[in-house]
């Protein structure tokens, strides 16, 4: 009963740490973002903190990954729904804005050309497949490499993310403005790959 007791405040104090880092690494990036800070945030000691994780780095790592797992369990791709998929990720990012910025922090302090997931299991073999599938079908122009659609797709969705250039989109902007970039989106995926 006692360890029971343990592993379940393990687990909050786990939980408070890795939401306190998102926030942390999400304002701050990797450089920027204070252990200090975390500690506070969380009510989590620092001895905790490198009990779990080694280095600032590896809780970076760890805070990724969570998001991307997220990302990957709420927007689901199948080939035959690109306009969909981009829509769903739209969406994802008003909920979940930290992906975002966890993803451009990572861009421009650890990986400014290549992969930027190089170093993480891969999720999006799942996805390029599913894309070829749909080019087999005749769904998808199947004259564009199925990794570059889905580069394509997910860049177009993050149009008003808070790594867009001209406008981030709030949850709390009219609805009127959501639906109006929604179908936006949709209709610019849909004509970009259709054969």
């Amino acid at each position: 009963m006692n360890t029971r007791k343990i592993t379940a405040a393990g687990q909050a104090a786990r939980r408070r740490l890795l939401d306190a880092a998102t926030a942390e690494f999400a304002a701050c990036g990797i450089a920027g973002a204070r252990i200090d800070r975390i500690c506070e945030n969380s009510a989590v000691s620092k001895a905790q903190i490198y009990k779990y994780y080694r280095s600032k780095d590896e809780l970076f790592d760890a805070v990724f990954a969570e998001h991307l797992d997220m990302i990957v369990e709420t927007v689901p791709l199948t080939g035959d729904d690109l306009p969909g998929y981009a829509v769903r990720l739209y969406d994802s990012y008003l909920v979940q804005p930290e992906l975002v910025r966890l993803a451009t922090w990572a861009r421009l302090e650890r990986t400014p050309i290549g992969d930027l997931y190089h170093s993480m299991p891969h999720h999006d073999d799942a996805k390029v497949q599913s894309i070829a599938d749909a080019q087999a079908k005749g769904l998808i122009d199947s004259s564009l490499s199925p990794g570059d659609v889905l580069n394509i797709v997910t860049s177009m969705s993050m149009t008003w993310s808070p790594a867009s250039a001209m406008y981030t989109a709030s949850k709390d902007d009219a609805k009127a403005d959501h639906d109006r970039r929604r179908e936006a989106l949709a209709r610019t995926v849909q004509r970009a790959f259709a054969n």
